[in-house]
């Protein structure tokens, strides 16, 4: 079955030797990185007693392999049925002796199957730094393990799609009578690594070895100094660098390419109306951060604003907030989706005349710094946008729209500089948006795009003036010259005329 890893049969060889044992037999404990880790526990009546059992067994001889500590792995768990009930919080206990002793009192709740709402739980409650989960500019990993034998009762896409947006790692470990469809619905990508089906309960605790050693090998970059500028990626027992889709990983092998050259004010106009959704959404502000990420952002280098509209527009920072790439991804993230209408002409409008003001932190148009703007909507705009779009280009912003979904390519164009096939960009899915990226890149990235060669001077600089003197005073000596000749050819004519008569 493509996709899913299936434990065969031949297990129940090592399941004959005591899970103790197996234990030790697999090799010493592993020392992981720091890693946040909540076990998803599904205790629903189908479950029976003794197939919750060897749940029980597989998450106390997991801990046991584990590195578990305050500075190393954290774990949490909660079981679910129709309601979610927390056994312990990622920051209750730091020995494996106490999480055992948690679980092994754990009494199942034997009701229906509420999936959806355990992953809503774990999001919003089991991952807050209040539950012990170190705070996201830390930067430690968090994974969720979820164990289900049914169908969940209630929908899970949309809510697993924002937990890993939010930057949860999902793994989907399916037991017996598991719906395949919905593993893969939770599960993070690549389905292959993270999408597991067990054949039986009694094959859990041989999953459970190996899945030990997947967290094992997954930390080997928190264990070395790898330089590596975006990410680190273990592949057994090395690793690799990775770059940000649309950059390029340099010869060193660790830095990652980015616009170097030129200067550009770059405004982005973000569509937060009701169609978009809240999922989506936050597929959008990744999207804008992965923009972000190929920009040399800095106050001399590229600025970076950012505008939220629906019925109405809200400037979320303004062009002279922020003078790092981190701070505008960390203002991006915290965002909040407004829902409601889609007025994309009062967006233009708002844009014109005050997102490109010297007040908003625009550099004055004296600086020649190319003004860009860049519009991502998912539907037909409610108001008019052709009075608005025009006014853009015709104050010299080069304009960029970006359609996802039910947008309209006739407005989109209507939006967009010319030549339209340069400035408009459109995929049918909010999940494979990321492939307008390289295009985008080679767009709005100064080297390549419109902003190549761009040179930050003042007019008032001496060297500006005297190249500007120097010009000017070229120009009056050729005109000079050209006005004795035309009056020496005028006396000519003079001459020939009075001697005719």
């Amino acid at each position: 079955m493509r996709g899913l890893v299936c434990w065969p049969l031949l297990a129940w060889l090592l399941l004959l030797q005591p899970w103790e044992t197996q234990l030790q037999a697999a090799g010493p404990r592993c020392h992981t990185g720091p890693l946040d880790l909540v076990f998803v526990i599904d205790s629903s009546r189908s479950v029976r007693p003794f197939e919750f059992e060897t749940v029980r067994q597989f998450l106390v001889g997991l801990l046991h392999g584990l590195n578990v500590g305050p500075n190393a792995t954290r774990v949490g768990v909660i079981q679910y049925s129709s309601q979610v009930q927390s056994v312990f919080p990622l920051g209750a206990f730091s020995r494996p002796e106490d999480m055992e002793r948690a679980i092994r009192a754990l009494v199942p709740l034997a009701q229906g199957t509420m999936t959806g709402l355990a992953i809503q739980y774990a999001m919003n409650v089991a991952f807050s730094v209040a539950e012990g989960a170190r705070p996201p500019e830390e930067r430690v990993p968090r994974v969720a393990v979820i164990v289900t034998d049914g169908r969940p009762q209630d929908r899970v896409a949309e809510v697993a799609a924002q937990a890993r947006a939010r930057g949860i790692e999902i793994y989907a470990v399916g037991v017996q009578r598991a719906d395949v469809g919905s593993l893969r619905a939770m599960a993070s990508h690549p389905l292959d690594e993270h999408v597991f089906l067990v054949e039986s309960f009694d094959l859990i605790q041989e999953f459970g070895l190996q899945f030990r050693g997947r967290l094992c090998v997954r930390d080997l970059c928190n264990g070395v100094d790898h330089g590596c500028e975006f990410q680190c990626v273990s592949e057994g027992f090395s690793y690799r660098c990775l770059c940000p889709e649309g950059r390029q990983l340099q010869a060193d092998g660790k830095s990652c390419n980015r616009c170097r050259e030129g200067h550009v004010d770059l405004v982005l106009l973000v569509d937060g109306s009701k169609s978009v959704r809240p999922q989506n959404f936050e597929l959008v502000k990744r999207f804008v951060n992965q923009i972000v990420d190929f920009l040399d952002v800095s106050p001399d280098g590229t600025r970076v604003g950012l505008v939220q509209f629906s019925s109405r527009v809200r400037t979320e920072f303004p062009l002279g907030r922020y003078g790092t790439a981190a701070e505008v991804k960390q203002a991006v993230l915290a965002v909040e989706y407004m829902e409601r209408g889609t007025m994309t002409g009062l967006a233009l409008r708002h844009m014109v005349e005050h997102s490109f003001s010297e007040a908003q932190g625009a550099r004055p148009r004296a600086l020649n710094v190319p003004r860009v703007g860049l519009v991502f909507t998912d539907g037909r705009s409610q108001d008019d946008i052709s009075v608005w779009a025009a006014r853009a280009k015709e104050e010299g912003i080069v304009m960029y729209a970006v359609g996802v979904g039910k947008a309209v390519e006739e407005e989109l164009r209507e939006i967009a500089s010319e030549p339209a096939e340069l400035h408009v960009s459109y995929s049918p899915d909010f999940s494979t948006m990321t492939h307008l990226l390289e295009n985008l890149r080679g767009s709005i990235c100064p080297e390549e795009g419109i902003g190549a060669g761009t040179e930050l001077r003042s007019p008032c600089e001496c060297e500006s003036l005297v190249e500007f003197q120097g010009r000017t005073l070229g120009a009056l000596e050729g005109l000079t010259q050209n006005l004795a000749q035309l009056t020496a050819r005028l006396e000519d004519l003079e001459n020939q005329l009075a001697n005719q008569q």
